[in-house]
């Protein structure tokens, strides 16, 4: 009897060069710039021409270790090929490291991301305070579990929500880029003047101007995520490039429009005296919309939140295909979606939300993501050495290597060296303690009865099964 393999239960390439685009700028273009345009001018010492130079500075570094990423993708092109990566270049042990801080990490990302989309979907009931925890966090939560049930419809399902939220995004940051040059081209004082005479006020220390570039950096982030898809991309070989180099050059232009626009409209003053400017902004040209914009914004970072979802998933499900988690968490639902994985990751974020805070959360995580980003890049030189011939459809100029290089070791270093605090301790210790589950579960393979039984239930309750093709072996592809 012939097989119909289109019904085989497995992760599909199906994802072409228009999602793959709108991928790129969701997980680019999120709080970053409603927020880090405080923070670039702050550290630029107010200087309007060097803070506007600083985010064209912050593009180039961006794209930099995009295409870093975008080799490791192209070159190992499976779901989760950054975590295959890690374990090709220097063994299970880092893998498992990996791993481990990925199961605290992404649903502490997630559960921030779900809480600012919280924030700014509430603030607007509360125009003269602050937002109160408790509606807050009840609305991070709802929105968690809903973005649970759509990731758990499949990749395909998601295509429709990717256009709007892409379609939202680039109309906020074009409305607010085109009103800006449209006051420009007006021509009045008070609006050009502090572009006219933009290099006229204190130029900032050296020191300043790269915490500056950190604070745009972040806005720019997100340039790796077609690791975790890369198994489900058509081509990818030329999906992925295409993909950066159109996204890419938008986002940038979209950013420096935006800020050009900011400072039409604001001070200096006060854009560092906003907690988020583009809502200032509004309140400023089109207070009609005071009401409108945190509505856009918080839908822009659901679709975010969506996406982020999807990708922890996937960690999740290459690892159990790599045997460093139970079986379980290898299994897709008739969806082809990685449904106990991402059930872990959204029990897990729940959790976080209701136990923390998003000051504690932010304050914490990204120091983790810089420490595996630096691992991955140094990665990239050790294959070039170990492996000169393996197959490489795409090589990331070797330059860029050691300019990604020197960012992301700078995001570690630099808070260690200026801000000594015991927290960076406690985050090495809880990287080192994965070595108390990787020694007996991984290393020594133990297994337990009472899990394999509990995996065969699941199964059954949410209709769930193992992949029939695994990324495993990681099988030829078409380039």
């Amino acid at each position: 009897m012939a097989i119909n393999t289109e019904k085989k239960i497995k992760l599909k390439r199906e994802l072409g060069y228009f999602w793959g685009t709108n991928f790129l700028i969701i997980n680019i273009i999120g709080a970053g710039i409603f927020v880090a345009p405080k923070g670039v001018l702050e550290y630029s010492s107010m200087n309007v021409g060097f803070s506007l130079c600083v985010w064209a500075v912050c593009s180039v570094l961006s794209l930099t270790s995009t295409l870093c990423f975008a080799e490791v993708g192209i070159t190992f092109p499976c779901t989760g090929a950054h975590y295959y990566f890690i374990k090709r270049c220097f063994g299970p042990f880092p893998a498992f490291l990996r791993l481990w801080s990925a199961l605290f990490l992404m649903p502490g990302v997630i559960a921030s991301q779900a809480l600012l989309l919280a924030e700014y979907g509430i603030q607007p009931f509360y125009p003269s305070c602050s937002t109160p925890n408790l509606p807050k966090k009840c609305l991070a939560l709802a929105v968690l579990w809903i973005v649970g049930i759509l990731n758990s419809r499949g990749v395909k399902e998601l295509s429709w929500l990717q256009t709007v939220s892409t379609m939202l995004k680039i109309g906020i940051l074009s409305l607010i880029s085109f009103s800006g040059l449209f006051m420009l081209l007006r021509g009045k004082k008070e609006n050009v003047g502090r572009l006219q005479n933009a290099f006229g006020t204190e130029t900032p220390e050296v020191s300043r101007l790269i915490e500056a570039v950190f604070q745009g950096y972040f806005a720019f982030s997100g340039g790796g995520c077609f690791t975790f898809v890369a198994g489900e991309l058509k081509k990818p070989s030329k999906t992925i490039p295409r993909c950066i180099f159109t996204a890419m050059p938008l986002v940038t232009v979209l950013y420096l429009l935006a800020n050009i626009s900011y400072l039409t409209v604001l001070t200096p003053r006060e854009i560092l005296s906003s907690d988020a400017v583009a809502l200032t902004w509004t309140d400023r040209v089109i207070p009609q919309l005071t009401w409108t914009i945190p509505f856009a914004i918080s839908v822009s970072l659901f679709s975010n939140l969506v996406v982020n979802v999807l990708e922890s998933a996937r960690i999740m499900y290459i690892a159990s295909q790599h045997s460093q988690l139970p079986l379980v968490f290898g299994t897709l639902n008739v969806h082809s979606s990685p449904f106990s994985a991402m059930l872990l990751i959204v029990i897990i974020a729940s959790i976080a939300i209701v136990l923390t805070n998003l000051l504690e959360l932010i304050n914490y995580l990204y120091f983790v993501v810089s420490i595996w980003t630096s691992l991955t890049i140094i990665g990239i030189l050790k294959l070039r050495y170990q492996e000169p011939s393996l197959h490489r459809p795409y090589k990331v100029f070797l330059p860029f290597i050691f300019i990604a290089l020197t960012i992301t070791l700078c995001l570690v270093l630099i808070p260690l060296v200026k801000s000594p605090k015991m927290h960076y301790i406690y985050v090495f210790l809880f990287l080192l303690s994965g070595v108390f589950f990787y020694v007996p579960f991984i290393y020594f393979k133990l297994k337990l009865v009472w899990f394999q039984k509990l995996t065969c239930y699941l199964q059954l309750l949410f209709n769930i099964c193992t992949p029939d093709v695994s990324d495993e072996h990681l099988p030829e592809v078409e380039n």
